[in-house]
């Protein structure tokens, strides 16, 4: 069966998210959009996650548990788990790797930490839009550790992908999936880097503000509606 999804939204803990970006307007906007299931990937935190995590189990809406991860070489990385728990304990990672410096809310933005009613009950301290000290290999060690997933980010853009800033994938750090824009022409990148025809690619809002979360557009080939069937999918090889 084929699941819609949307595995890169970003919530008020981001700094650069709309204040609108609560749980609950979140995943309401996914189930008017009828998606199947929808990742909450903030940048370096997975503070909001477990109140999202309880909102969505009354709804039809699959949450899988997520991060942003930006690694040492400044590469965004999606992170997915299939369990709230190990999220959490992934927390412990970004903690010992996050950098020491507070956020500045007038230039960057609130790092809102939400309530089941979407009530702001903290800020998180840190920048979070800052590289964390994990390199692309180490984190993938990290998230494998979990049984978890490594997404590259939006490899198409200029700034923050893999592509941009090393130029390539290694393939000895076991991706085979990659994540790209909405609309972009994956053909035209294949015919600069032939190699990623052997990755399957995930399309992503990377959604900012509540308007840009996917429609029914992009979707997962799974044998049970569930998160472990999610992961398990990206984690496959192209055939």
């Amino acid at each position: 069966m084929n699941l819609e999804v949307d595995l890169h939204i970003h919530s008020g803990l981001s700094p650069c998210a709309d204040i609108t970006m609560t749980p609950n307007n979140i995943i309401n906007m996914a189930r008017l959009k009828r998606l199947d299931a929808i990742a909450i990937t903030d940048h370096n935190c997975t503070k909001n996650l477990r109140v999202a995590w309880e909102i969505a189990k009354s709804t039809d809406i699959i949450l899988v548990p997520g991060v942003e991860l930006t690694t040492k070489e400044e590469v965004h990385l999606v992170c997915l788990f299939d369990s709230i728990v190990k999220a959490e304990y992934f927390q412990k990672v970004l903690d010992r790797n996050i950098s020491n410096i507070k956020n500045r809310i007038d230039v960057f933005g609130n790092q809102y930490i939400y309530d089941i009613n979407d009530e702001i009950i903290g800020e998180y301290e840190l920048m979070l839009m800052n590289a964390t000290e994990l390199s692309i290999e180490n984190a993938v060690i990290e998230v494998k550790k979990l049984n978890g997933v490594i997404i590259p980010a939006h490899i198409d853009r200029s700034s923050f992908s893999i592509l941009s800033n090393l130029g390539f994938i290694s393939p000895e750090l076991e991706i085979n999936t990659v994540e790209i824009s909405r609309n972009f022409n994956y053909n035209e990148l294949k015919k600069d880097h032939p190699y990623l025809e052997k990755y399957k690619k995930i399309t992503n809002s990377d959604a900012h503000i509540l308007g840009d979360i996917l429609e029914r557009e992009s979707f997962v080939e799974v044998e049970e509606k569930n998160i472990s069937s999610i992961l398990e999918t990206l984690k496959r090889k192209e055939p």
